[in-house]
């Protein structure tokens, strides 16, 4: 991966250190203190653009005992802090990766990685492209050439360059050019989806030039025509203020009089333990994946050592130039912290709400304070558990409260709303919902095309799939745990099973690292067991199921750049042993990326998994064929991934909810009592059975 080792130079004085739990996220002078440790590398006038400053993790050999001995209340040795580092020295392609000990104050790694190893993109860098793109001489005479209506306002929307292997070594953009509403040219919130235009700039990112100008084929086949005088399509707007509103939605309030019913305890300046319902679990925040829970416990006991979104994959349908390159990795290339939104700007949760923030670094290597990044809160999702006694009428009956974990990120045209949801019966799901804007461009009047929908006159939106991989590493009332197959076959009709309706579940180990795949014929699950500890009713091992929905896996060759990229696309799941750092599914940088790194990469060297210390990657997703009906913008498409518990408690977790009565839910109208007539039998004091009816 490196090809130049850079000498990391003398130790940096550091200040007196404050405790701060090994996972909390940096703080702001933790960040400040790790630029400043790399400009110490170089003569004073170097200048430098910070793409990366977070937490390197611990080891978990030495965290994983630390986490225990504080749940038991014991002593523990303190863990020293580190953080990652990635950058670049400003107009150069010399981009670096370093760690560094801010408690030893020393740089322990320090490295020049390869030519074919670029950054993610930055919020400024992208103001940078798109400057460079409509101030371009060549661009703006194409621009020209469309004649616009006077005061037309043009707009860019940079992507990463993505991969084919044609002179793609440089780290690129490539931008895509839409305009707003001539009509409506001073509203910053027009829509410019509804107006794509056929030119395509591309920029790249050491100096900020255009490097050539592509035109984008708008027929049904590859052939692209010199840029002409502009036909001006209506607007398609979605502001509130442009819809004529409905009137007779009646107000829907969220009210809980007491409060919330979980604790949020803010573990230093950065980081917080959350606590609800029997669960306990720490909130971490990182530029890359946004959210990350770790040390999730449910009544003391373990569960999760850490839970995490890996990694992303959007592969795009049509097949010509410069389509054909069109591939997000939204959490390599940009990243989930990254383009978090602040959530206390809009009714993103409802109910009794607490709000967490973040601190991630600026290119300048300055602390970058991100309020409100994560939403808590609860909500009802109706009957957790019901019984009615149809002889007495009788029903027991309990709500399912849960508890949301959240965040929302915003991808340029795409929102994705981010979600860890607990419930009281011992149950977690990560859920994925899929809104926003399409992305669009333009083709031909009286053209149509299968790799996309004409979503608006000239406007085609591409079909495309979201592959999303979720990272578990379990730790099942301990670290040694293995992943087990569950399958339900029918038994064979014979003289055990004469009328042939058996059948049974059979349980197969998985004994080494691989891709799996599941079969709805045989409605194959996976588990995640713990053989040493058995369930004392039983005795099965206890274990936690998943739960994923089925998914088209990437449609793209296997000898295509798209396929070699998303190393985690092509299996519902893959099993890896634990090695520290191997976090991120299609590898730690995917802009440009050729492929060969990643999962696909470490499932295959085929270690035991049996019995281990073990991580698996979920993947799930949509195959999102457009419809008009997504636009100007998509109904939320929800998507989730559970992990459940199988044999890991003695009975139902959830018995002990308080039941569901009209004098704490305070509904405006009460039902009918409702019981059905039965016949029951009641054995004498003699043994007779004598039998009655009630009605």
């Amino acid at each position: 991966m490196s090809t130049d080792h850079i000498f990391p130079g003398p130790a940096v004085g550091v200040a007196k250190q404050v405790p701060i739990h090994p996972l909390s996220p940096l703080t702001a002078s933790e960040i400040t203190a790790s630029a400043n440790f790399i400009k110490g590398l170089y003569p004073a006038r170097t200048s430098f653009q910070f793409k990366v400053i977070t937490l390197q993790e611990p080891a978990k050999a030495q965290l994983a005992p630390y986490l225990d001995a504080k749940h038991l209340g014991y002593p523990t040795h303190p863990i020293d802090r580190r953080a990652f580092v990635n950058y670049y020295i400003r107009n150069t392609d010399k981009f670096h990766e370093a760690v560094i000990n801010l408690t030893q104050g020393r740089v322990e790694r320090h490295v020049r990685l390869s030519q074919n190893q670029h950054s993610p993109s930055d919020n400024n860098e992208v103001v940078l492209i798109e400057q460079a793109a409509l101030e371009d001489e060549n661009v703006k005479a194409e621009i020209a050439k469309l004649q616009l209506p006077e005061g037309t306002v043009l707009i860019i929307d940079p992507w990463i360059y993505g991969s084919d292997g044609i002179d793609d070594d440089r780290r690129m953009f490539q931008c895509f050019m839409y305009m707003r509403d001539p009509m409506n040219a001073s509203d910053a919130d027009s829509n410019h989806y509804a107006l794509p235009l056929a030119i395509s700039p591309v920029v790249e990112a050491t100096d900020y030039k255009v490097i050539r100008i592509d035109m984008l084929p708008t027929g049904n086949d590859h052939t692209t025509k010199p840029t002409q005088p502009y036909k001006v399509q209506p607007p398609n707007e979605y502001t509130p203020e442009h819809q004529e509103l409905r009137t007779d939605l009646k107000p829907l309030h969220v009210v809980q009089p007491e409060g919330a019913s979980f604790t949020i305890t803010k573990a230093g300046e950065t980081g917080e333990v959350i606590q609800w319902q029997k669960w306990s679990f720490r909130v971490g925040f990182n530029a890359r994946e946004g959210m990350v829970l770790y040390d999730v416990r449910y009544d003391n006991r373990s569960l999760f050592y850490r839970l995490s979104l890996s990694d992303m994959s959007i592969p795009y349908a049509d097949p010509r130039h410069p389509f054909h390159k069109k591939a997000a990795f939204d959490l390599g290339d940009a990243g989930a912290g990254v383009m978090a939104n602040n959530l206390k700007l809009g009714c993103d949760c409802l109910g009794s709400i607490h709000y967490l923030d973040a601190v991630l670094a600026d290119p300048d290597g300055k602390p970058y304070p991100m309020e409100n990044v994560v939403c808590v809160h609860e909500q009802d999702n109706g009957i957790g558990w019901k019984h009615t006694n149809y002889r007495t009428g009788r029903a027991a009956v309990v709500r399912n409260r849960e508890l949301v974990v959240q965040s929302i990120i915003t991808v340029s045209n795409y929102e994705y709303i981010l979600a860890f949801i607990f419930n009281q019966a011992g149950t977690i799901e990560y859920e994925v919902r899929a809104t926003g804007i399409l992305s669009t461009q333009p083709i031909d009047e009286g053209v149509d095309v299968p790799w996309g929908t004409i979503v608006h006159p000239g406007v085609l939106a591409a079909h495309h799939q979201h592959i999303f991989s979720l990272r578990i590493d379990p730790m099942i009332d301990g670290h040694s745990n293995r992943l087990v197959i569950d399958e339900a076959h029918a038994m064979p009709r014979d003289d055990f099973n004469p009328h042939g309706v058996g059948y049974t579940v059979t349980e197969t180990v998985v004994p080494t690292s691989c891709g799996l795949d599941l079969d709805f014929d045989v409605n194959r699950t996976f588990k995640i067991q713990n053989p040493a500890v058995r369930n004392p009713i039983n005795g099965y091992p206890v274990a936690y199921k998943i739960l994923a929905p089925p998914f088209q896996k990437m449609l793209a060759h296997p000898a295509s750049f798209h396929h070699q990229r998303a190393a985690f696309a092509d299996h519902n799941l893959y099993v890896t042993r634990y090695r520290d750092d191997e976090l991120y599914a299609a590898g730690r940088y995917t802009n440009q990326s050729r492929g060969g790194d990643g999962v696909r990469a470490w499932a295959a060297r085929h270690d035991s998994v049996q019995d281990a210390d073990l991580v698996v990657f979920v993947q799930f997703g949509l195959q999102h064929a457009t419809r008009i009906e997504d636009f100007p913008v998509m109904p939320c498409e929800v998507i989730k991934v559970a992990l459940k518990p199988v044999n890991f408690f003695e009975r139902n977790p959830a018995m002990d909810v308080p039941p569901s009565e009209q004098a704490v839910n305070r509904s405006v109208r009460v039902a009918e009592q409702h019981h059905q007539p039965a016949a029951e039998a009641v054995v004498g004091e003699r043994g007779e059975v004598c039998c009655s009816s009630k009605l």
